[in-house]
């Protein structure tokens, strides 16, 4: 996912030149193609994610379009005020490239675990937060915000080889895409975890318990009404 996502900047990054990428001295298999075409455009601030977002603001309020990445928990974590005072209030396009969340870099230990981000980054109203269920998905979804005026957390997952059956790479800002018809049960999901969860529903079929996945990509503000509609 986040190979084609960074592909597709590449592509943005060709027509616009506002787009930079900032890492946190991270991403060395991912961020080549970026960093090679776009050498005075690719920026690695070290490990300071904190300066990171400061600098990515400073960057954005001059009218730039500034992408950082980092793990997830990095990301959201660590920079929080940062990216509450310095790119949230003010609104300034600042998107933040957050990699890996849940357990995907479980073998680094609980400091790499990101399970609170999206819980805590759907707390500031301002901010899109997008977790794409697959790389098809990454690509549109990053098609569809990457000039937005506000800031955007995409939350991605590493494996750039999952593929969600049947979603073929729809996203809509605000709303869910839905799998399926059954009436018996609703499964909400999001992100790279939807692939399980749609081998799951094929369970329940399998044993005559009817049901509807409904993958909620687009987080902040939670797509209420679609759901319920569903």
């Amino acid at each position: 996912m986040r190979k084609t996502f960074i592909s597709t900047l590449v592509e943005l990054a060709t027509r616009d030149r506002r787009v930079l990428l900032l890492t946190g001295d991270l991403g060395y298999t991912v961020l080549e193609p970026f960093a090679q075409q776009f050498p005075d455009r690719f920026f690695n601030v070290g490990v300071a994610e904190q300066n990171m977002v400061g600098l990515a603001a400073g960057l954005a309020d001059a009218g730039f379009l500034p992408f950082l990445y980092s793990i997830a928990t990095f990301a959201s974590l660590r920079p929080y005020e940062f990216l509450r005072n310095g790119a949230i209030l003010p609104q300034l396009p600042v998107r933040v490239i957050a990699v890996g969340g849940g357990f995907e870099y479980g073998h680094a230990g609980s400091t790499h675990h990101g399970l609170e981000d999206i819980g805590v980054m759907r707390l500031q109203p301002g901010l899109a937060a997008i977790a794409p269920a697959d790389y098809q998905q990454a690509r549109s979804a990053l098609l569809a915000t990457w000039d937005w005026p506000q800031p955007v957390y995409y939350r991605l997952g590493k494996d750039d080889r999952n593929l969600v059956p049947d979603l073929d790479g729809r996203f809509a800002a605000g709303q869910v895409q839905c799998l399926g018809e059954g009436r018996d049960v609703l499964l909400v999901t999001m992100g790279s975890i939807a692939r399980e969860v749609v081998a799951a529903a094929a369970a329940l079929r399998a044993v005559g318990i009817d049901s509807t996945v409904a993958i909620a990509a687009s987080l902040n503000p939670a797509p209420l009404e679609p759901l319920v509609a569903v």
